[in-house]
C-alpha cells in the first residue's frame, strides 16, 4: 500500500495509487452506521497536499461586504456543530454502467464509493454571514489546495453549491471525522461537508471561498461532473450542454453476500445500504430472491438521520439452482428506483441509481 494510503484498513480496496482512489469491501460498509475513518472512501483527482496547520490561512472574497482571511485558530473561536451525513461519489456503481456500454477514461468504481461519517466543524453560514452577502450572490465556490492537472493546465479542485444550500445549518467546515481531526486524504485542516450533494461539491483542503452570481466555472464543475442523456457518447458530445451534478439520487445496494457468491440453499441474509439524498429520508427498502418478479420487505436498521444513509437486513429464501437477487428502496418523496440500467446509462458513468443485482447459486 502506497505511502497516502498507510493510514487505510488492509482491506481496503485501491482503485488508483496516484491519485489515491479506493474505498471498503462492501461488507465492511454494511457493518456499521459509521464508517471508520480507515475504511471510509477516497476520491482524489491530485496528490494529497501537505498544508501547515499553523500557517493555514481560508481566504473569503468575491460578492461580500468584509472580505476575510481566518486562520485555524480563528475558526474555532466560531460556533461549532456537527451532522452525521453520507458521502458519495457521483461515479459509485460507475462499473454496471461500464458493462452496458463504455465509460471512457473513468475510474471503475464498484458500489464502494459511499461511506458515512460525523463530521464536526463551524457551519458555513457562520463565515457568510460574518463577510457580508452582497445583493446580487447567489452561488458560494470553493477552490482546494491540491493541485490537478488536465491538458497541461495545473489548478485546484473546485466546485460551488447555490447559495441556499450554503446557508442550510447542515453545510460544515469541518475539521473533524468521527471524533478525530480529518486525516489528510480527507481534507484535512478543512473541508467542506455539504449533505444531500455528490461528493464532489464537499471540497477538501479548503483554500477558498467566493461568493458569485453564477455556479463554479471550475473544470469539476462546468465540465467534468456533468450528467449527458444516454444518446450522448464521447464522440458526439458538447461540453455546453448536459446537467450539472448537485443533489445526490436514491440508491440501494446489496453489500452481502457478493455477486457469484454459492450460498447453501434456504433462507439467506441479505444486508446492505440505502441513501436517498437531497433532504429525503430512506423509507422503504425490498428485496427479490428472483430478479424482482416478486418483492418482500426488508428490515431498516438504526433510526433514521436526514443526511445520513440507512442500513438494512432481509432474510429470503433462496430455493437451489441460479438466482438473480434484487433490491429497490423508496424514498419520503415516495420515488423509488428505475428498474434497467440501460435507463441511467451516460457515457460519463454518473448517477447510477438503477436496481441493484447480484448473480448467485445456492446449492442444497
Amino acid at each position: 500500500m502506497s505511502d497516502q494510503a498507510s493510514s487505510k484498513h488492509a482491506n481496503f480496496i485501491i482503485r488508483s495509487q496516484e491519485p489515491l482512489n479506493g474505498g471498503p469491501p462492501l461488507p465492511a460498509l454494511a457493518a456499521t452506521a459509521m464508517t471508520p475513518n480507515d475504511l471510509f472512501f477516497v476520491r482524489n483527482h491530485g496528490s494529497i497536499p501537505q498544508i501547515d496547520p499553523a500557517v493555514f490561512r481560508l481566504e473569503i472574497g468575491g460578492m461580500v461586504q468584509r472580505p476575510l482571511t481566518l486562520a485555524l485558530a480563528d475558526l474555532r473561536g466560531l460556533p461549532r456543530a456537527s451532522v452525521a451525513a453520507t458521502l458519495q461519489c457521483a461515479g459509485n456503481r460507475r462499473d454496471e454502467l461500464s458493462a452496458v456500454a463504455p465509460t471512457p477514461g473513468e475510474l471503475p468504481w464498484g458500489a464502494e464509493a459511499i461511506s458515512s461519517a460525523v463530521w464536526e466543524g463551524v457551519p458555513l453560514r457562520e463565515i457568510l454571514r460574518a463577510a457580508g452577502i452582497d445583493t446580487g450572490a447567489t452561488h458560494v465556490a470553493f477552490t482546494s489546495s491540491d493541485d490537478v492537472e488536465r491538458s497541461g493546465r495545473h489548478f485546484g479542485f473546485g466546485g460551488s453549491l447555490p447559495l441556499a444550500k450554503a446557508l442550510a445549518p447542515e453545510v460544515l467546515l469541518a475539521d473533524t471525522m468521527n471524533g478525530a481531526p480529518l486525516p489528510a486524504e480527507h481534507g484535512f485542516p478543512l473541508r467542506v461537508v455539504a449533505p444531500g450533494y455528490i461528493g464532489a461539491r464537499s471540497v477538501k483542503w479548503l483554500q477558498t471561498i467566493t461568493l458569485q452570481a453564477e455556479p463554479s466555472d471550475n473544470y469539476f464543475q462546468a465540465h467534468a461532473y456533468k450528467l449527458f442523456p444516454t444518446d450522448i457518447t464521447a464522440q458526439n458530445v458538447d461540453w455546453q450542454g448536459g446537467m450539472m451534478l448537485g443533489e445526490q439520487s436514491l440508491t440501494s445496494v446489496i453489500c452481502d453476500p457478493a455477486t457469484g457468491a454459492k450460498l447453501a440453499a434456504g433462507p439467506v441474509l441479505l444486508r446492505g445500504y440505502a441513501y436517498a439524498g437531497g433532504e429525503r429520508l430512506v423509507e422503504r427498502v425490498e428485496v427479490s430472491a428472483d430478479g424482482g418478479a416478486c418483492w418482500q420487505q426488508a428490515e431498516l436498521l438504526g433510526q433514521p438521520e436526514r443526511w445520513a444513509w440507512r442500513l438494512w437486513q432481509a432474510r429470503i429464501d433462496v430455493p437451489p439452482g441460479r438466482h438473480t437477487l434484487a433490491v429497490r428502496a423508496w424514498d419520503s418523496a415516495a420515488q423509488t428506483q428505475p428498474s434497467e440500467i440501460c435507463q441511467v446509462w451516460n457515457f460519463k458513468g454518473y448517477m447510477n441509481n438503477a436496481w441493484h443485482r447480484i448473480a448467485v447459486e445456492a446449492v442444497e
